[in-house]
């Protein structure tokens, strides 16, 4: 008989720790200064004290197998044994590790984001002749851990069908191959994994198909039915849940009713209840507190579509919209917030709380909001006073006034394009950054001192021209054409904005993971945008003044500020951008005025905020290129305007890059292998496009002849007046001695092919009759 399921539950947690334990563990790890057995030891720790808080919050479903060494799906993998054969090492984590972040003479895996998430994700390789294997020591470990504390848990695995779904075909398949064709060898993989999970004594697992709330084709969907029906057929087993988030499952939801699993997870904050009625006589785990954004749950909302499914099917668990992976740990660590907002926000165990107390409140013989001294509804009061006490000013002066594309002011691309060459006067390939340099352990620790006042403004300035004076000394010796300041006075590319706009506020200990050991604090946008004054100008300024050659102005743009920020909910998304795409068109003016020849506004988040859903896409992508160019419109025809955009499947995107409108674009490339290179579309872009060719997510140093070959199949693509010189992304998570060895590579990669270009002009001029 199939053990009920709980009345409360989360579909994950976080696991980098609530002060970054696992990302300092990894990191020492790697660079030799601890064991394998310290490492294991604090993912061990971390998990305990999750599962123990969890019990003491009140949380009656404890989820395990959500820890992860580096990343969720590569752990996946390696469960089913897709792992490459030159990943291979004498040491299991030797070859996990390989497969993330590279080996010596071996590039990793690509990695690309999760979803519409900011979480980037190992992307598997399955071929025809993948050896599918199963390896179960990590959730039955961790269940087993979990059991020594004295607590049942529930497993969360990938499930199957959105596993093949995100893999790519590995190489030296036959052209027509989708990983997807492998299903029927997978799904017997996680037969057996049920089975053993059964023999375990595990009562309930969970299986993840977040790819069913994307748009999916009928054969898809017809697989996934059948893939479950055939889990569910087997005879020793778990009882399952099926969870599905980031928006509802439309067409999935009648394939997953016609199943024998026993529960289905529905995301309620991007999806409705509608046509749940389909899932009667299974338990439906109701997703209504949000795992997505920061806010308190408005407690009357949750009960009503909690109440409405119950009506609809009979039981049903509370539970959150996805897993807690996305939201920082706990508001009560952020004692130097506004008192007044950090009572509107609710963190992960905030969240876990809200799901408890919704529980409590649907188990009650009359359900109903609570009094105004529980805290989601003293939370939710507060939101609403918040809210109707402090209206939104901005947006009327700003996204109403948006002119067609909001491009005012900038000629056309062939006019521009000639009076930025006699400006800048660039040579054929000209090689360039991203943006950062390195953040030394120096910088790092001055930044934490000058937040806790052990060091005055002063010496932290002193130690920023420094940097500054050290990244453009060293590009001026290797070579760079365009040079950039390297951003020593920001820890993000966003928090630092948000740092200096209003509306905003910053945390100090809301860090999520990022992907492996990378971890970002994503800023509170809370108010409406106003840039009282400039932000970058006067770093910018005094780059520029140490050296002949152009200088990038760097900017993030307002599409990138708002995705990576937890986002008011008062005002339409699209309303919110074009308040940040004003503050950034003032920064670009100004930048220009100081006499900055380059300005470059990093939009990575343009595909990754895309809608799951094809029909919501062309609007989403319509409004998010009038922001840019609103926010570039401002530049002059001799201001060269940079974008980049980055681990993010840009090539889906090509047609709305190009509307862009930016004179030079540079996209990650050599983490995918040139993968963008193949898109037709790309032959015919029309503007100057940098493709990647140095994968700065992993420590190793391309060789002269890697970069070499990664330029010439741009040049087969594209013509070389329209090709720049770039690695994949900015270079802060380097190290310097890294940087001057690839960016060295890189230069002498450009001079080689210049000169060879030199010699083809040269033999064709002289054959010409």
């Amino acid at each position: 008989m199939t053990t009920a399921f709980p009345a409360s539950t989360v579909l994950g947690y976080p696991r980098i720790g609530p002060r970054r334990e696992l990302k300092r563990a990894l990191e020492s790890y790697w660079e030799g200064r601890s064991t394998r057995e310290e490492l294991e030891s604090t993912g061990r720790r971390l998990r305990e004290d999750t599962w123990l808080r969890l019990r003491d919050l009140g949380l009656e479903g404890l989820p395990s197998n959500t820890f992860s060494l580096y990343d969720h799906v590569l752990d996946t993998a390696v469960m089913l044994g897709a792992v490459p054969e030159r990943y291979r090492q004498d040491d299991d984590l030797a070859t996990y590790f390989a497969m993330a972040r590279g080996a010596e003479g071996i590039a990793p895996l690509r990695m690309t984001k999760w979803f519409d998430t900011n979480y980037h994700f190992i992307e598997p390789e399955v071929g025809p002749g993948t050896a599918f294997r199963l390896d179960a020591r990590k959730p039955l470990a961790e269940a087993r851990e979990a059991r020594g504390l004295g607590l049942e848990t529930r497993p969360v695995l990938l499930g199957p069908v959105t596993f093949l779904l995100l893999s790519k075909a590995a190489p030296g398949s036959p052209a027509g191959f989708l990983p997807f064709d492998r299903l029927a060898d997978v799904v017997e993989v996680y037969g057996r994994l049920l089975a053993e999970l059964a023999a375990e004594g595990v009562a309930w697992v969970q299986l993840d198909e977040p790819a069913l709330a994307a748009d999916r084709t009928e054969a898809e969907l017809a697989a996934a039915e059948w893939a479950y029906g055939r889990l569910g057929g087997h005879p020793e087993r778990p009882a399952m849940l099926v969870a599905s988030y980031f928006g509802g499952l439309g067409e999935a939801l009648p394939a997953l009713a016609r199943t024998p699993v026993e529960a289905v997870g529905v995301d309620l904050v991007r999806g409705t209840p509608a046509g749940v009625e389909m899932l009667t006589g299974k338990t439906v785990v109701a997703g209504v507190v949000s795992g997505r954004d920061v806010w308190r749950t408005g407690t009357g909302r949750a009960l009503a579509s909690l109440l409405a499914v119950r009506e609809r099917v009979g039981t049903v668990t509370v539970g959150t919209s996805c897993p807690l992976l996305h939201v920082p740990y706990d508001v009560e660590r952020e004692t130097g917030l506004d008192p007044a907002l950090r009572r509107r926000l609710a963190f992960a165990e905030q969240k876990v709380a809200e799901v408890v107390e919704l529980a409590a409140l649907l188990a009650s013989p009359e359900p109903r909001e609570p009094s105004a001294s529980s805290t989601l509804s003293s939370a939710l009061s507060s939101a609403l006073s918040s809210a109707l006490s402090a209206p939104s000013t901005v947006v009327s002066a700003g996204a109403a006034a948006v002119p067609g594309d909001g491009a005012e002011g900038r000629s056309p691309y062939e006019v521009r394009a000639a009076a930025q060459a006699e400006h800048l006067r660039l040579p054929i390939l000209p090689v360039t950054t991203i943006g950062s340099f390195p953040q030394t352990g120096e910088l790092r620790r001055a930044r934490a001192a000058l937040t806790s006042g052990e060091l005055d403004e002063a010496a932290y300035e002193s130690l920023v021209r420094a940097e500054i004076e050290r990244a453009i000394a060293l590009q001026e010796r290797l070579g760079l054409d365009v040079l950039v300041h390297g951003e020593p006075e920001r820890g993000d590319m966003v928090q630092y904005f948000a740092e200096h706009l209003d509306g905003f506020a910053v945390t100090r200990h809301g860090w999520v993971q990022s992907y492996g050991s990378r971890c970002t604090r994503p800023p509170i946008l809370h108010g409406d945008v106003r840039r009282p004054e400039p932000v970058t100008v006067r770093w910018a300024r005094y780059a520029q003044s140490l050296t002949d050659r152009p200088v990038k102005g760097m900017l993030t743009g307002p599409v990138t500020i708002v995705a990576w920020s937890f986002v008011r909910d008062d005002l339409p998304l699209r309303d919110v951008v074009f308040q940040v795409a004003d503050a950034v068109r003032d920064e670009v003016r100004d930048l220009e005025a100081a006499g900055v020849p380059v300005i470059q506004v990093d939009e990575p988040a343009l595909r990754e905020l895309m809608p799951l859903r094809r029909r919501d896409r062309d609007a989403y992508l319509e409004w998010a290129v009038a922001a840019y160019r609103r926010a570039t419109s401002g530049a002059g025809d001799r201001t060269q305007i940079h974008t980049h955009l980055c681990y993010s499947d840009a090539g889906q995107i090509l047609a709305a890059i190009d509307a862009l409108d930016a004179d030079v674009t540079t996209v990650e490339s050599a983490r995918s292998g040139g993968r963008i290179l193949g898109d037709p579309a790309v032959g015919e872009f029309a503007r100057g496009l940098g493709p990647g060719v140095y994968d700065i997510h992993s420590p190793r140093v391309p060789g002269t002849g890697e970069v070499e070959e990664l330029l010439r199949a741009a040049l087969r693509v594209l013509p070389a007046a329209r090709v720049w010189v770039n690695p994949d992304c900015g270079l802060k998570t380097r190290t310097y001695d890294q940087v001057e060895a690839a960016l060295t590579n890189l230069v002498h990669a450009a001079r080689v092919l210049r000169a060879d270009l030199s010699r083809e002009a040269a033999v064709t001029a002289a054959t010409r009759p």
